[in-house]
């Protein structure tokens, strides 16, 4: 399914698990069951047939703050893929993702093989982050975030950062450039040495770069190659 772009591969599972799942009219019960050219894939009683080569189609989305990535929230808040609805003619899923209060650059693609490998922590892709900080960032600071930290029990790889400015007050930006990508991975880290993120933009994910797009804008880029 996560080939079709119906959803991710974790989502699948789920899918799978609660019996959602039907090949050829037939409830699939077994995780990772292989589906041949011309089967007819049954989701939720949607009806997918799947091809063995899909044509690959890769976006590029700025994503503004105040929207989940997500497909459903049951917080019934708007999501990333309701704000596309009808700006992109594929159903697609999105590499990674992008918290609520944080916006920039987000992959869409129809391929969930693509999404994986360009999410996969083997691929060590960087993603770069524009960041505004509140509080005092020393270069004893930027030095321990260089060689790695360990925060309420989890390791996180180094991150490189650099000081782009300084704002008004204990405002500065700052460039923030890491492979791992965990959850909410910059926030925590900062927040661990007693500093606040006001803002924070991804511009960068691998070859991609958010470029001139504005909040809400998609354009068609070049898909990898695997």
């Amino acid at each position: 399914m996560s080939v079709l772009g119906i959803c991710s591969r974790r989502d699948a599972d789920r899918l799978i698990s609660s019996g959602k799942v039907m090949v050829n009219g037939e409830v699939i019960a077994e995780l990772g069951a292989k589906i041949s050219h011309g089967d007819t894939v049954s989701v939720s009683g949607m009806n997918y047939v799947f091809t063995t080569n899909p044509t690959c189609r890769t976006w590029i989305y700025y994503k503004p703050v105040g929207l989940v990535t997500s497909n459903r929230d049951p917080q019934g808040r708007t999501t990333v893929f309701e704000d596309i609805a009808g700006k992109i003619p594929e159903r697609v899923v999105s590499v990674g993702r992008l918290d609520i209060n944080s916006e920039g650059l987000l992959i869409l693609t129809n391929n969930g093989e693509l999404a994986r490998y360009l999410e996969l922590p083997a691929t060590a892709l960087e993603r770069r982050y524009k960041v505004r900080l509140f509080g005092t960032l020393g270069n004893d600071t930027i030095s321990q975030f260089a060689k790695g930290i360990n925060v309420d029990g989890m390791h996180y790889a180094p991150v490189r950062v650099r000081l782009l400015r300084r704002s008004s007050g204990k405002n500065c930006w700052v460039e923030c450039i890491l492979t791992e990508g965990k959850n909410r991975e910059i926030r925590k880290l900062f927040s661990h040495f007693g500093l606040s993120v006001n803002k924070l933009i991804r511009t960068h994910y691998g070859p991609y770069s958010i470029g001139d797009l504005k909040p809400g804008e998609i354009r068609e880029v070049e898909s990898l190659h695997l």
